[in-house]
């Protein structure tokens, strides 16, 4: 007998909505539970590994978002001079395996309509535009109360709720995101013909500026600068600092640059980072993704180590009788892998701020070759 009936979810992002589906499939009564009020308030661009896809494909959508995304199999280094001159065109590792590409760009909202679509047809409860406000647990289940007054038992809940975690606050685990020292502009625009992969530009104006197409039409890109206070500018400022720095860079940015005309689709955010370095359950109460770990994204694993957190936490919980059994067994599976990926990411961030000349595509190397195998 699985060692769970009814689970709460809260956060419908790429851990909480495929947590929902591979519960909701193995019969669990599942709720999921998200402040924002739409699928479409869930971000811009996405760039998922193939590990990502790998999970996606269980989840039964990599059918979906091949036909939404734009795949792609090489990563291009470029120097930051005049020309944007191509210094190395790499092979990237295929990941989830040979039959998925290495890599695949999209438009972040797109996803997170196709994972809350699956979760609903498999039998979860969403409910958007609505916030847990308290937990309170004994020894057989966990009352949760939400804003709008109402209240649900469940025997296990699960915070994948973000960086910002409430669950991680509520069940007192005391481990914070630190900022890295870095601050990142994406914005979100038409894909010129030029842009078929990601390329990276490390060094020039600003630390790293980079692209990644996420369809036939559309990309994001974004610029890596050192972290310093925005949240003051206006939408349109905001845009002109994010021109301004792109004029550091050339060769296919000069196309995009072109396009960086909308001020609401240009953001602004910190670098942040943090792992729970131990069990990441209090209890019936159980966070993953980056309620758990956090890392920049200078290797593009936020999203796959969200997705097979909630593979392997629901996998654990409908395949093994007691909770006692399942808890340790999540952290033995997926705190080293996590935790390694944070370091990797981590000390990619400070040979820049270092201004130290590391061998990023051997570390790059490393982590595809740890990923490879299924979490």
């Amino acid at each position: 007998m699985p060692a769970v009936r009814s689970v709460l979810v809260i956060g419908a992002g790429a851990a909480g909505t495929a947590t929902a589906i591979r519960l909701a499939e193995a019969g669990v009564s599942v709720d999921l539970v998200e402040a924002k009020p739409d699928v479409s308030a869930l971000g811009s661009g996405i760039t998922l590994q193939g590990n990502a896809l790998r999970v996606l494909e269980q989840l039964g959508v990599w059918e979906q978002v091949e036909a939404e995304g734009y795949g792609y199999d090489t990563l291009g280094l470029r120097a930051p001079d005049p020309a944007g001159t191509l210094i190395v065109e790499l092979t990237e590792d295929r990941t989830g395996g040979p039959d998925l590409p290495a890599t695949m760009g999209m438009y972040r909202p797109t996803l997170a309509r196709i994972l809350a679509d699956r979760a609903s047809d498999a039998g979860a409860k969403l409910r958007f535009g609505l916030t847990a406000t308290g937990l309170e647990q004994d020894a057989d289940g966990v009352t949760v109360s939400f804003a709008d007054g109402s209240t649900g038992r469940y025997d296990v809940v699960v915070g994948a709720d973000g960086i910002g975690s409430w669950t991680r606050a509520q069940i007192g685990i005391e481990t914070r995101p630190e900022p890295v020292g870095m601050g990142i502009w994406r914005a979100f625009t038409a894909r010129p013909d030029s842009v078929t992969r990601t390329d990276l530009v490390y060094g020039g104006p600003s630390y790293i500026a980079g692209y990644c197409p996420t369809s036939e039409d559309s990309l994001y890109a974004y610029i890596v600068e050192p972290a310093q206070d925005r949240t003051g500018l206006t939408p349109e400022e905001g845009l002109t600092v994010m021109r301004e720095l792109s004029e550091g860079y050339h060769g296919p940015w000069d196309e995009i640059r072109a396009h960086l005309t909308v001020p609401d689709r240009v953001n602004h955010t910190h670098f942040e980072s943090h792992v729970v370095d131990g069990a990441w359950n209090r209890g019936r109460v159980v966070i993953i993704g980056d309620a758990a770990h956090s890392c920049p994204p200078t290797l593009a694993q936020g999203a796959a180590q969200a997705l097979e957190d909630a593979v392997v936490l629901a996998e654990l919980l409908t395949t093994h009788d007691t909770l006692d059994h399942v808890w340790p067994a999540l952290t033995d599976r997926r705190l080293p892998r996590a935790k390694a990926v944070v370091e990797a990411s981590l000390q990619l961030c400070r040979w820049l701020l270092d201004h130290e000349q590391g061998d990023v595509p051997g570390l790059m190397g490393r982590i595809a070759a740890l990923v490879s195998e299924p979490a």
